[in-house]
């Protein structure tokens, strides 16, 4: 009990999917903070980029992007010749670790897990922009831009939790594994959902089980 009352919950970063932004993320994974109270805490950025058509500042339409494949759109399996957007947003995590922080860890879903990749490999390599010590990728994958390919040349040397979705018709799971494989010993925890952050009773264990390597006591 008594390391128990010592210890501090995780801050964990979130970034949120392709047309969401941090109220959305916020408000759908309501039933994943609750199952980590007390043990992880969830802060949600937005990404920088609006999306074209989607609805403005002043709404919940809107709408924000990582990065585009196409102008003003977003496929995660095209194989962009001229992807636009990821510095920009590479920086805005960034800042957001800086001014916010310190976190321990990043918590992206699609788009944003396959950014939060994308600044694990960075982590990896010694930027120092990134200090996190893990993250957990929900229905993740590794971009197919060509630009995007030195982020995954390297297996990256961080510790990662990779929720899969079989029922995902929106990422196929097939390219969460493929994102998985990127990393060295990642951390695979399946569901038989679809395109969401899981939060029911087997995925709760999965992710406590996960961040328990992390959990650091009240002094540190």
């Amino acid at each position: 009990a008594g390391a128990m009352s010592e210890r501090r919950p995780l801050r964990l970063l979130g970034l949120h999917g392709y047309r969401q932004n941090e109220r959305r993320f916020r408000e759908r994974t309501g039933a994943l903070r609750k199952a980590l109270r007390g043990r992880a805490e969830l802060f949600t950025l937005s990404a920088p980029h609006p999306v074209p058509g989607g609805g403005d500042s002043d709404s919940d339409d809107d709408l924000r992007a990582w990065w585009f494949s196409g102008p003003g759109t977003f496929e995660a399996r095209e194989e962009a010749a001229a992807p636009e957007g990821l510095d920009e947003s590479l920086s805005a995590v960034a800042a957001a670790l800086a001014e916010h922080g310190p976190f321990d860890g990043l918590l992206g879903f699609s788009q944003g897990a396959a950014l939060a990749a994308m600044a694990c490999a960075l982590r990896a390599a010694g930027d120092s922009r990134f200090p996190v010590a893990f993250a957990v990728l929900v229905a993740g994958f590794a971009s197919r831009a060509p630009a995007h390919a030195g982020f995954y040349r390297q297996p990256i040397a961080l510790p990662t939790l990779h929720v899969v979705g079989q029922a995902d018709a929106v990422i196929a799971p097939h390219l969460s594994w493929e994102l998985a494989r990127s990393f060295v010993e990642p951390v695979v925890l399946e569901h038989p959902g679809g395109h969401f952050v899981p939060a029911a009773a087997p995925q709760k264990k999965g992710y406590l089980a996960f961040l328990e390597r992390f959990q650091p006591t009240q002094g540190q």
